[in-house]
């Protein structure tokens, strides 16, 4: 073997932040974070899923956002129901129950969804 050629080795711990599961290896990955298990000094890298909590291998499903996606797009389904609801109003005030007027709530109806799939795409 060619020397200086090969990454080096450590011993590390991927701990699972999901559900608390430590698996013991070697990775040429290190962090500043460690930890000592029997004596031994570990490298911790923290991963949000591994085998012990993705839905593949427990069978079951769980929802894990960490990122505060779920939070966004409820934010801007909301957004989307109030600006509809406030067109629907404000068209229903304009004029009384006409047919007419019908169709012009439907087309700000959908006016206000495309403002807010626009917003969606920029982002």
């Amino acid at each position: 073997m060619k020397a200086q050629i090969h990454p080096e080795v450590y011993n590390v711990v991927f701990l699972d932040t999901s559900s608390g599961a430590q698996f013991m290896t070697t990775s040429t990955i290190k962090s500043d974070e460690t930890t000592k298990i029997n004596g031994k000094e570990y490298y911790v890298i923290k991963v949000e899923i591994s085998s012990d909590s993705h839905p593949f291998y427990t069978g079951k499903q769980k929802l894990l956002d960490t990122s505060g996606r779920l939070e966004k797009f409820q934010a801007k389904r909301k957004l989307a129901e109030d600006m509809a609801a406030k067109a629907a109003a404000e068209a229903k005030a304009k004029a009384g129950d006409d047919d007419s007027d019908e169709a012009e709530t439907e087309a700000e109806t959908e006016t206000a969804e495309e403002e807010v799939a626009s917003t969606d795409s920029e982002e």
